[in-house]
């Protein structure tokens, strides 16, 4: 008689973790959420907003108030509105640059460690501290 047994089971497992080991590494991203950040790249160059999401996987942001995008949504309950519907979409990290808190233009940052040991990061025109929006 047959051993009945599922034909999953003969192939060799785990062929595909290198990949979605890859897939699942972070960016490092030179922002973090709340900053005030200028688009320095793209449709909405100039324009300043604050960070309302990082995504780290991807290595991309949200800004408020930049790449507005057109979304046609259903009502998903009897009492809720359909219609069109206008938020900001993800762009890059790197078309962004954050604000100079004292000079109000786009800085680099440098990393500095205090006297206690925490991390700063100081404006690279400015020399100012940039603090870290909690």
């Amino acid at each position: 008689m047959r051993i009945l047994k599922h034909r999953k089971t003969d192939r060799p497992r785990a062929v595909n973790r290198k990949r979605h080991a890859d897939n699942a590494e972070r960016v490092k991203v030179h922002v973090a959420k709340g900053d005030v950040v200028r688009v320095v790249r793209g449709d909405d160059r100039g324009k300043e907003g604050k960070i309302l999401r990082v995504y780290p996987k991807t290595g991309r942001v949200t800004v408020d108030g930049v790449n507005i995008v057109k979304r046609h949504r259903r009502a998903r309950t009897a009492d809720e509105q359909s219609g069109i519907v206008d938020f900001p979409a993800p762009i890059h990290a790197s078309n962004v640059m954050l604000v100079d808190p004292k000079k109000n233009v786009p800085t680099r940052t440098r990393r500095q460690i205090d006297d206690d040991g925490t991390k700063e990061r100081i404006a690279v025109k400015s020399g100012e501290s940039i603090p870290r929006v909690r």
